[in-house]
């Protein structure tokens, strides 16, 4: 609730609240405010009050008023992209932008669609102080465990390391001791890559993105698994990709859709989180994993796989690429889910064929990726610090997410997939994008479910971070904000 305080009007304090969320995309372009009346209610404020602060967002140009409709978060229409010669529109789902429905054609289309980056955003802008539920990493106090970090910079920048090129760019490929230790980490999953098949990347993000850039072209159809990860639908989108989206299940990607996809539209890649899928936690099944590689073949796509959880997974956990043997797929990893995520360290491995395709878009985004961090990192996974640290997570997660999905069914949720891994996907009865801005007012960033499927629709689904759900606090207010409407 807003307080009245010598210095600044309830009407002040209630239009910044609103001004911070929407410059901080919290509030995505085309997100109808709640009503007079209703904000009122929920704030503990007069209806004057909030005309007035609704009256302030837009004098700024933040909010626009549409007759007998509300206030919207104002939102810059982009134009519609022409269509190719001699086909048809289908009629689109409501807010889709470059998403090919099963039959039609993908085009760019206006309105208004959750921003993805809203998530990213919460990382740096957090609502309180409080553990955030919609978190996407470790918490903070976790990642202090790995403190080995700090002790292998330290050695590596001494004199002798400085002296060997350590402050010059680095090898383009990424630091030889790292590729190295990486390939013999991948044997262990039985993926069996030479180190010069391997590229180190700014993150997986980055990796997802070289090789997006180097394989596609915009308008082109990709495949990607719905419900998904919320930035890489709005990173191919951004590119101008047509984004095909494929149901993801318990056993893996709705085969029959990959398949009918793949005869209408011939896309030219597929990408796919096998193990510990964000945001469901499914794993995929080896009878799944054999037909996607026949449908890749018979079709002459590539496969990215994104084995972003691969730490905290079971090193027999089924993987394309072990099947695949770096043929058509194309392997993405990195370690922000497992140490400090400002490290920025990522990789991909691919068949020697595109190896210096992707370099050369490497070298045109970033030169080369820090040697120093990339040298630190090899000496903690060569004297085995990083995979004790993995195993000692993988266990305080299991206890933290037997914590949390005890807490959430006591709190009347249930679980729409098993929960496993680090996130769960969670069905609460309610809209929870609504949901999202009335949890934001106590203090907690939640991740809708809107956010992880490639049209806006309303979802009743909201995805968890088993480790920062672990407070009776946040379920106490998640259930009086819901039971309060």
């Amino acid at each position: 609730m807003l307080t009245r305080t010598p210095d600044r009007t309830l009407t002040e304090q209630l239009a910044e609240r609103f001004a911070e969320r929407i410059r901080a995309r919290l509030l995505p372009a085309g997100a109808r405010l709640p009503s007079v009346r209703e904000c009122a209610r929920q704030q503990g404020v007069s209806p004057y009050t909030v005309v007035a602060a609704y009256d302030k967002l837009l004098a700024q140009g933040l909010v626009e008023a549409r007759r007998q409709r509300g206030f919207f978060v104002r939102d810059f229409v982009q134009k519609q992209a022409p269509m190719p010669e001699g086909q048809a529109l289908t009629a689109p789902t409501k807010g889709a932008k470059n998403v090919l429905p099963l039959t039609g054609v993908g085009v760019r289309l206006s309105g208004s669609h959750i921003n993805a980056t809203a998530l990213i955003r919460g990382m740096f802008h957090q609502a309180s102080s409080k553990p955030q539920p919609g978190a996407g990493v470790l918490p903070i106090g976790w990642l202090d465990e790995a403190r080995f970090m700090g002790a292998a910079v330290r050695k590596i920048t001494g004199s002798s390391a400085l002296r060997d090129g350590s402050l010059s760019y680095g090898e383009p490929m990424g630091e030889p001791a790292l590729r190295e230790a990486l390939a013999r980490r991948m044997a262990d999953i039985n993926i069996h890559a030479q180190p010069d098949q391997i590229m180190t990347t700014v993150g997986a993000t980055q990796a997802l993105d070289i090789v997006s850039r180097t394989l596609l072209k915009a308008g082109d159809p990709v495949m990607v698994e719905e419900p998904g990860w919320s930035v890489e639908f709005a990173r191919l989108d951004a590119l101008g990709m047509r984004v095909l989206p494929v149901p993801r299940g318990p056993e893996g990607p709705d085969l029959a859709v990959m398949a009918r996809y793949c005869e209408l539209h011939a896309p030219k890649l597929f990408v796919s989180v096998s193990v510990l899928h964000n945001p469901t936690g499914y794993s995929l099944s080896p009878g799944s994993a054999h037909q996607v590689l026949q449908l890749a073949q018979q079709h002459n796509f590539h496969v990215v796989e994104d084995d972003t959880y691969g730490h905290i997974a079971a090193d027999h956990a089924t993987r394309l690429t072990a099947l695949d043997g770096l043929r058509r797929t194309i392997y993405v990893s990195g370690f922000a889910k497992i140490l400090a995520p400002n490290w920025r360290v990522g990789y991909l491995a691919a068949p020697p064929d595109l190896v210096e395709r992707l370099l050369d878009t490497k070298l045109l985004s970033t030169l080369t990726t820090p040697s120093l961090l990339e040298k630190a990192l090899a000496l903690c996974i060569e004297q085995g610090q990083l995979r004790r640290h993995a195993d000692r997570m993988r266990l305080r997660l299991a206890q933290a997410r037997a914590r949390s999905v005890q807490l959430a069914l006591e709190a009347g949720c249930s679980f729409a997939a098993e929960p496993a891994g680090m996130f769960g996907w969670v069905e609460t009865g309610v809209d929870t994008d609504m949901l999202a801005q009335r949890m934001l007012d106590e203090g907690y960033l939640i991740a809708p479910g809107a956010l992880f499927h490639a049209t806006r629709r309303p979802c009743t689904l909201m995805r968890i971070n088993f480790c920062t759900t672990q407070d009776p606090a946040f379920w106490r207010t998640w259930k009086r904000v819901v039971q309060s409407g």
